[in-house]
């Protein structure tokens, strides 16, 4: 009996080593090789939304001062960066990073945006907050609001600078997606963009340099914001364009400033490294073409007026997307098509699917439906049909008589 067992336990291992080396998730081993410190990190292509890598991208987390990118959202959609504001007693005492602000101070919206985004001010964050909602807890409703706007379900805000609150959190995949919405704003992508600027307080200049440690350092980056503090430890939103392909990394929960910077430039290399654009939209369509060649008369359309039925693909939201160059050559294209269909047919009529996948990854699905009605057949048609059929037996009837 114990020899039984331990053979049994023997083929468990085997098995699981077998699958280890065969079958397991390719970003584990994608994480071993990059050896990484952030406790959860994405790398998000902007053109098709589609995860590059992930590491506990969908956990809830602490964020820190990337917090202050859907500060500067919520500005930018309702306030005028011209106004001059006068900066409260609460705004000037917060803690934390800051700006330098004082109480009474005299200083244009769009000056304290480059101090949030730029030095990271807290300070400059709740002047933000007061000047456009009354409040930081009104404030915080319309960030809220616009998480919620833009499906962001495991996102939740309280402040707008992200100092550490148990309900103030995100995830590295939500606040990648944040960030390419907020990129679509030009004022905004200017100022996560620079690494100097001048801002004015009281009719004196000060100068401010960007805590975006890569900016201006490594290849391609053109934003976005950092962050700090003990519960959210080191964080960096990096956007990063290099040709033709665009990215946006997030590392969250790193133990040092030195951590996250390595973590980011090795997951920006990487994606630059191992991926690169496929029109799957061209090889869906050269792939189905083939198909209807292959399958001629393949329909039967029971009471149809004809069973001659042309079809057609549903859209492809994002026809060119990045693949790891690895698995390019592996792309195959399926089509599961229902032959024996029933009249009347419509356009919207789904008769089938297609996938375009890779041996560990779906890449794309849609259905498959008609591209033009087919009628039943209707009275008419039959009388119609019958009458044919009695002229066609007369007519042989008549030749065998002769």
């Amino acid at each position: 009996m114990y020899v039984k067992h331990i053979a049994k336990k023997s083929l468990v291992l085997l098995f699981i080593v077998f699958y280890v080396f065969n079958f397991a998730p390719t970003f584990a081993s994608e994480e071993n090789n990059l050896n990484l410190n952030a406790r959860s990190c994405v790398v998000l292509d902007k053109t098709s939304k589609k995860i590059l890598f992930g590491k506990n991208e969908y956990n809830k987390v602490k964020m820190a001062s990337t917090t202050k990118i859907m500060t500067a959202t919520i500005i930018l959609e309702n306030c005028d960066l011209n106004q001059t504001v006068s900066v409260s007693k609460k705004a000037a005492n917060t803690g934390g990073s800051r700006l330098g602000l004082k109480t009474g101070d005299k200083i244009t919206i769009k000056d304290l945006l480059y101090g949030l985004l730029l030095v990271s001010g807290n300070d400059a964050a709740v002047a933000l907050a007061e000047t456009c909602s009354g409040s930081v807890t009104d404030f915080a409703k319309l960030m809220n609001n616009k998480a919620k706007e833009l499906g962001l379900s495991s996102t939740h805000f309280e402040t707008p600078h992200g100092l550490d609150s148990d309900n103030h959190y995100t995830t590295a995949y939500e606040l990648a997606l944040l960030t390419d919405y907020a990129l679509n704003n030009k004022t905004f992508l200017n100022i996560v963009g620079t690494k100097h600027y001048t801002i004015t307080i009281n009719g004196y200049p000060k100068s401010l340099t960007n805590t975006n440690e890569l900016l201006g350092s490594l290849n391609g980056v053109y934003g976005v914001k950092t962050g700090f503090t003990n519960g959210a430890n080191r964080c960096l939103v990096t956007a990063c364009k290099r040709g033709d392909m665009d990215i946006i990394c997030v590392v969250l929960g790193c133990d040092t400033k030195n951590f996250r910077t390595s973590d980011s430039t090795k997951l920006i290399n990487y994606a630059f490294e191992n991926f690169e654009y496929v029109n799957i939209e061209e090889l869906i369509n050269s792939e189905f073409n083939n198909w209807k060649k292959e399958h001629q008369n393949y329909f039967y359309i029971e009471k149809a007026t004809s069973s001659n039925l042309d079809i057609a693909l549903s859209s492809i939201s994002t026809p060119i997307i990045p693949i790891n160059k690895s698995k390019i050559s592996s792309l195959k294209v399926d089509f599961e098509i229902t032959n024996h269909l029933y009249a009347p047919l419509y356009k919207n009529t789904n008769i089938g699917k297609f996938e375009i996948y890779t041996t560990d990854e779906i890449i794309f699905e849609g259905t498959i439906s008609p591209a033009m009605d087919v009628y039943r057949k209707n009275l008419f048609y039959y009388l119609k049909d019958f009458f044919r059929n009695i002229n066609d037996i007369l007519n042989n009837a008549i030749i065998n008589i002769r």
